[in-house]
Parts: structure tokens; sequence; C-alpha cells
């Protein structure tokens, strides 16, 4: 796979819940295999929830490989660049650099979560995507506490009800 420069993306909660079992990440990025986090769609994760996934790929190597099998930075990284990577994006996503687009979310510690030396290892093990305070893509801000800030929110439910009602029609399930 790292002759064809095959990228890996790893969606480690689909994995757990259709028994899949654990994929050997901590090998693929010791063979320089470019690796990002998914989640694989809500039939098969149900939260599409990236603070869970990097949670999850954290911790389900450290079964496998040891507790210093994957280090947050490296999870961060997976979660950022790697999705980048990953697209083949990386010149303009992924990273905060002059010339690249201004995509960030920003998190506002709660009580549950103490900064310490180590902010990556707060991102993966203790935050939540309830701590996403402001989200920006392409320098936008999109979301900002609590409020989508481009979408009407009422009108938005309207639609995804009527949306969920004209499947369940199709699927003969009411």
């Amino acid at each position: 796979m790292a002759e064809t420069d095959t990228r890996v993306i790893h969606c480690p909660s689909a994995n757990l819940k259709l028994g899949s079992g654990i994929a050997p990440i901590t090998e693929y990025v010791e063979r320089g295999l470019t690796v990002s986090l998914g989640a694989d769609g809500a039939p098969c994760n149900n939260r599409l929830d990236a603070f869970t996934e990097m949670r999850a790929a954290a911790l389900l190597q450290k079964i496998r490989s040891g507790p210093s099998a994957l280090p947050a930075r490296k999870i961060v990284e997976m979660a950022t660049i790697g999705g980048a990577r990953t697209l083949r994006w990386d010149h303009e996503i992924g990273a905060l650099r002059p010339g690249m687009r201004a995509n960030l979310i920003m998190l506002e510690s709660s009580w549950q979560v103490v900064p310490g030396e180590d902010p990556a290892g707060s991102v993966v093990y203790a935050h939540n995507s309830e701590d996403v305070c402001l989200t920006m893509v392409n320098g936008k801000v999109l979301y900002r506490d609590g409020r989508l800030l481009t979408i009407d929110e009422d009108c938005l439910r309207r639609d995804v009800e009527v949306q969920r009602r004209l499947l369940f029609q199709r699927a003969g399930l009411r």
C-alpha cells in the first residue's frame, strides 16, 4: 500500500458497530501511509462526530499496540492534514498557514476539561462536539455559540422532516 501511495480512511466507530475488528492503523502509520479519520455514514455510525472518531481511534490502537500507540498529536494530524492529504487537497486545507483556506473550529473549555500541557490530548480525550463554539470555513464564520449563521434552522428542520416522511413513504415504512 505504501508503494502505491494508498490513502486510508479509518472509521473506528463504524468498525466497532459492524464488528469488523480493529484496523492496524499504528502499523499503517509506521509504514508511512497517509491515514485520515472518517465516520462511514449514518447507517453504520449514527453519530458522525469527529471527536468520537478521534477518541475511538486513539483508544483502539492502545488495545492493539500498547499505551504509547498513536499519540494524541498524531490523531489530531489524522483528523486535519491527514484528511486533506487523503483527498489530495493538502495544498489548500488541513493546516493553518498563509495561502491556505482558513478552516478551523474553536473549542470552549467546560468544567470537565482542565487545560493541560498537551492541547492535543485535551482535544482527543476530553473535548466533545458540544465544546465547539465557532466553526469557520474558508474564512467565513458559519457557526457561533450554538447558532448556525448561514442557514435558517427552522426552515432546515421543516425540510428535513418533509424529506424524512418522503423517504419513509418510498421505503413503505409509513
